[in-house]
């Protein structure tokens, strides 16, 4: 695994672990020659893993979309930052160049962001592992609802095996190197298997 888009929240947080858990990841990637793919913004979570990534002699390449963020907000020490059209693009271009996603805590993007790329995969679009790093539990009660749709008959019990939950973030990236995407079953209950 090579890159790593990560998701993260443009804000840090209330609790000093939501930051510290972003650090963390940022050291770890770098660490393992894992480049780190995102959103391009040096505040909040997103700024504080790309710090960590460039801190500790990793590369970072940002992508956000020309004109819509103030321009305070763009990391201005990346190894490459790329500017799009819009956010479409952007996560096109984030999942192109990437081999695996991870989503730390963050709020409404972070959750579209995450959703979209674990849907993907439960369409086989790609076969990525998708991490998502459950900081003091803040991802539960997503597992929660997950089960739920399961349960409800919206969704598959294969697909909880396309997001990998985990509070480590070293166990959450070896987990990701060893990775194979689980065999789907038919999505639509209504067709034959």
């Amino acid at each position: 695994m090579n890159k790593i888009c990560v998701f993260a929240g443009s804000n840090a947080g209330v609790s000093p672990e939501y930051g510290q858990a972003a650090t963390e990841l940022g050291q770890l990637m770098a660490a393992k020659g894992i480049e780190l793919v995102y959103g391009g913004s040096r505040i909040g979570l997103m700024g504080l893993v790309a710090d960590a990534v460039l801190a500790n002699g990793g590369r970072v390449t940002g992508v956000m979309p020309r004109g819509l963020f103030i321009g305070e907000m763009a990391h201005k020490g990346l190894t490459e930052f790329i500017e799009v059209g819009n956010m479409h693009e952007r996560k096109a271009l984030m999942s192109e160049l990437s081999d695996g996603y991870i989503a730390l805590p963050g709020g409404l993007g972070t959750f579209e962001e995450l959703f979209e790329v674990a849907s993907w995969a439960q369409l086989g679009i790609h076969k990525k592992p998708v991490g998502i790093l459950n900081v003091k539990g803040f991802y539960q009660p997503i597992a929660d609802m997950l089960n739920h749709a399961v349960s409800a008959g919206f969704m598959r019990d294969t697909n909880l095996g396309l997001m990998l939950f985990e509070a480590n973030a070293a166990v959450l990236l070896d987990q990701m190197a060893a990775y194979t995407a689980p065999e789907q079953a038919n999505k639509w209950a209504e067709l034959p298997k």
